[in-house]
């Protein structure tokens, strides 16, 4: 399943996409200081095209300045093999439950439908959870729309720190990233909902998304964020569980590190802006954070 080469990954397409707090038409990369240390934080996107093939100059000079590249999982260093054996006992439902028995029948037969268009019989999921379903959609969309992990801002961060010979750190586990896929699992309904929304309109659910993240449009992406983390339930949830106390655990790691040591942190970008964001809570902390 292709899907299983991006199962490390988020599932809305929010979290593909950058978000500029300034007017700037380049990606988003900060440098981070205290006490005269400097390291570099930079928000990625997971795929691109080959218009994003090689990194910019302002990026590739940042790791070379850095000690260490961290990054939220280190999937390169997993066989497909690997990656395989370890997300299969997340991925597959338990105690008799099946894919139409998770859905209403409502979105099962959307989901029926969909795959039917694509010739294939939507029964060779039944064994896997919503979210693992609806990772395998967005999975097909982006290859369709010619977009790949293969050129994603992180493989290419993390294949210049291995040419350089930088080590390279993580945030989380493979694991504690498939576990938050099931902290969204009483909301499968939603997710699949918002899917299906997203996927009718690709072009404005993803590929202006990608754009605005090449061109530091910051109003584009602002819109965004506020329409995918509303005050619904869904909304509030989905940015608790993804972002929130993701963005709480990783400060609470990287916080006594940056002020003994130079490092380059590439993380989806949406983990930078809002109140709860990296940014924010750096500069909470006493760390100086401008933007390159």
């Amino acid at each position: 399943m292709n899907a299983l080469t991006r199962i490390s990954h988020f599932f809305i397409v929010a979290l593909l996409i950058t978000f500029s707090l300034n007017s700037y038409a380049a990606p988003a990369l900060y440098k981070i200081e205290k006490n005269g240390v400097n390291s570099y934080l930079f928000g990625t996107v997971h795929v691109g095209d080959a218009s994003m093939q090689g990194l910019p100059k302002n990026v590739t000079d940042a790791i070379d300045a850095s000690s260490q590249v961290i990054v939220e999982v280190d999937i390169n260093k997993l066989t497909p093999l690997q990656m395989q054996q370890r997300s299969m006992p997340f991925m597959l439902l338990k105690n008799g439950k099946t894919l139409q028995t998770e859905l209403s029948a409502e979105n099962y037969n959307k989901l029926k439908d969909y795959f039917a268009k694509k010739s294939i019989d939507v029964a060779m999921f039944n064994g896997l959870k919503p979210w693992a379903v609806m990772v395998t959609m967005m999975q097909i969309e982006f290859q369709n729309a010619g977009y790949s992990d293969k050129t994603g801002i992180d493989k290419q961060v993390l294949a210049y720190a291995k040419n350089k010979d930088i080590k390279v750190g993580e945030l989380e586990t493979l694991e504690q990233q498939l576990q938050m896929f099931d902290g969204m699992e009483l909301l499968s309904n939603e997710m699949i909902a918002e899917t299906f929304e997203q996927l009718a309109d690709i072009n404005t659910y993803f590929i202006k998304l990608v754009d605005a993240w090449k061109n530091g449009d910051m109003q584009t992406l602002t819109n965004y964020y506020n329409t995918s983390f509303d005050d619904s339930n869904y909304g509030e949830i989905s940015e608790q569980v993804m972002l929130i106390n993701r963005n709480n655990s990783w400060i609470k790691q990287l916080t006594p590190r940056l002020v003994n040591e130079q490092l380059f942190i590439a993380v989806g970008a949406l983990h930078l802006p809002e109140q709860h964001g990296l940014l924010k809570q750096l500069k909470d902390k006493g760390f100086n954070v401008t933007r390159l």
